[in-house]
């Protein structure tokens, strides 16, 4: 099994995605050049997070145009896992591959810490691995993580399961305080209609070691490894 880890200009999260599939899972990992126009033949491509093109613009705006992405877009149409973080969430919300947007923290704040999040779908190849309303320790890092979508999209991907992760208390408690960012209905996360296609704010590639404080992140690749050895659930 093979990994991509794309690299974009401003991607600063590339080589700790790499260090988790590559040093802690043991698995083959290759860097991707956001310039290059072939998957090289990996099997899970992750979207790293940073600050790709600067986020002058607005954050993912820039990157969905890359060439790279053309590839991406057609691994995920055939079915491919892919893995947005941070960044890589709001590059493929501006890429059309998931649906919503991330906009401005409410605090106005760029927000850095370790946040409460509950697996809420266990049906994707980035959780299945886990357990319904089990409860993951992941650091948050960005000032753009307020997840948004209209009403329409909103009770759609509600309704069809879509949202995949909400930040949550320690007890699995889905509750304003535990909003670190405002995002409606607490989405921390979300999947595209076909499931193999996931977002998520929280870093769990900065959360797969315990010297970390945390290996809850290790939940989202094993899962991974599982779907392509095992099989779908």
């Amino acid at each position: 099994m093979k990994f991509a880890v794309v690299v974009f200009p401003g991607s600063n999260c590339d080589h700790d995605a790499y260090h988790a599939v590559k040093h802690v899972l043991g698995q083959p990992a290759e860097f991707l050049w956001h310039k290059d126009t072939s998957l090289q033949g990996a099997d899970v491509v992750i979207l790293p997070g940073g600050f790709s093109y600067g986020d002058y613009l607005r954050t993912g705006a820039i990157a969905r145009f890359s060439p790279v992405m053309q590839a991406v877009t057609a691994f995920a149409a055939q079915g491919g896992p892919v893995l947005g973080i941070c960044n890589g969430f709001q590059i493929l919300c501006e890429a059309g591959l998931l649906e919503g947007a991330l906009i401005r923290n409410r605090q106005v704040q760029f927000r850095c810490e370790h946040v409460n999040v509950r697996v809420e779908q266990v049906d994707t190849p980035f959780t299945q691995a886990g357990t319904a309303g089990q409860v993951l320790s992941l650091p948050i890092a960005h000032g753009e993580g307020q997840y948004f979508a209209d009403s329409d999209v909103l009770d759609r991907i509600e309704t069809q399961r879509q949202v995949i992760f909400r930040y949550a208390t320690a007890a699995g408690e889905v509750t304003p305080e535990a909003n670190c960012n405002g995002s409606m209905n607490n989405i921390a996360g979300v999947c595209n209609a076909t499931r193999n296609v996931v977002g998520l704010m929280p870093h769990p590639e900065r959360a797969c070691e315990q010297v970390l404080g945390s290996d809850d992140g290790l939940v989202l690749f094993e899962s991974v490894l599982r779907r392509l050895t095992v099989g779908a659930v």
